[in-house]
């Protein structure tokens, strides 16, 4: 009976390990990581650098050199059309201005004096034609005062033109006096200032820019490089977002406004020039401002849409049991309509699903046909149970 009970004893001892060693061994269903379908807008988008400037912005300079005298305008100052912002040493003009008035006056008085010269010689002329006629003075007589009177004349013409040509000089230098005045062209803001009290300006070879006046900052525009790949999407009118380094947490928005067609080249790679306009309430965005742009090419509102990873998600444990590659998810391509499929988790059990794809925003894809619904859970991942992840499953799948 004693080695009876030991046997009894033995075997049912062996029968719990032999089950224990069992359930330890078996393969564990693995964990889903899940994300609902949902209703919502999806957005396909350019994404582009740009920087910030103002809309407009004018470059005041100086038309005539010397030594700067007053500045009356500095950052940030507004301007008025016609406020004085600088003045250059004007001296050096009103001494030019000085000389020609002379010149001028003297110019005048000699074209009076010839004038006077002229009647005599036309008189005498008139008298030695009158005496001709009636044979008291002789032909040479009359043609020698018709010559005088014409050379008279001839002078008259010549002073005449010498006026003018002091007029003008006189009007020329009074011009180069007035542009030792620098004042502001337009209403607007200084954003820059590039003179100094006493700086000498030289304006013989170029124009230096002494002040850049923004006429609205309320108003700015962000001058963005798209490629060529994308360019041929992106029209006027479309909306766009940005944001910059300054305020990380904003977005603004703003519309494009024109594709400018001249191309740029850099290191073989051609871009093109997009304007996207926008407000600037509270004047936050400040010339110069780095962006980065998303330029909305199309948009659907108020969809059926699932998250990208879940294209990108095959159960590893499932294809392996099943048999049949056709179980597995295909390559999605980015072109609206391309077929694919995705895994729901119904039951606790993964179900594939073929869906028709629409536009793709990177993060969400549209569902233009598929046995989805809302909040139906869509598998994204799996973990298998004990902690160890299947890669396989987690990993993107290149896409098309």
């Amino acid at each position: 009976m004693t080695r009876t009970r030991s046997l009894v004893v033995i075997a049912i001892v062996a029968g719990l390990a032999a089950v224990l060693w069992w359930r330890v061994r078996r393969p564990q269903p693995p964990r889903y990581t899940t994300a609902a379908v949902t209703q919502g807008d999806v957005a396909r988008a350019v994404t582009a650098s740009g920087t910030v400037n103002p809309v407009v912005t004018v470059q005041v300079g100086s038309y005539v050199s010397g030594v700067v005298t007053q500045v009356l305008c500095d950052y940030n100052t507004h301007v008025t059309k016609g406020q004085l912002c600088a003045e250059i040493d004007p001296r050096p003009y009103q001494t030019v201005v000085a000389q020609d008035q002379a010149n001028l006056a003297a110019a005048r008085a000699q074209l009076q004096k010839d004038q006077t010269a002229e009647q005599y010689a036309q008189l005498t002329y008139q008298r030695n034609s009158s005496l001709g006629g009636r044979g008291l003075v002789s032909q040479d007589v009359v043609d020698q005062s018709k010559t005088a009177a014409g050379q008279a004349h001839a002078q008259v013409q010549v002073d005449q033109t010498e006026v003018q040509q002091r007029q003008a000089a006189l009007q020329a230098a009074e011009v180069n006096l007035g542009y030792t005045k620098i004042v502001s062209p337009v209403d607007g803001t200084v954003v820059s200032r590039n003179v100094t009290q006493g700086q000498t300006v030289a304006a013989s070879f170029q124009t230096p820019t002494l002040f850049l006046i923004a006429t609205d900052l309320t108003k700015m525009q962000v001058d963005t490089n798209v490629s060529e790949s994308d360019i041929g999407g992106i029209h006027s009118g479309l909306d766009a977002t940005f944001s910059v380094e300054a305020f990380p947490d904003q977005t603004f928005h703003g519309t494009v406004s024109q594709v400018r067609q001249a191309p740029q080249t850099v290191q073989n790679v051609v871009t093109y020039d997009v304007v996207v306009s926008a407000d600037n309430p509270g004047d936050r965005l400040k010339p110069g401002m780095t962006a980065t742009v998303k330029i909305i090419t199309e948009k659907r509102q108020n969809v059926l849409r699932i998250p990208d990873q879940a294209l990108r998600y095959t159960p590893g444990g499932i294809a392996g049991t099943s048999g049949s590659s056709g179980d597995r998810a295909q390559p999605v391509g980015d072109a609206e309509g391309a077929s694919g499929s995705v895994w729901v988790l119904r039951d606790g059990r993964p179900v594939r699903v073929p869906v028709t794809i629409g536009i793709d925003d990177d993060s969400f894809a549209e569902v233009l046909k598929g046995d989805l619904h809302p909040r139906d859970q869509v598998i994204v991942s799996e973990q298998a149970r004990g902690g160890s992840s299947r890669q396989q499953s987690s990993t993107p799948r290149l896409r098309f």
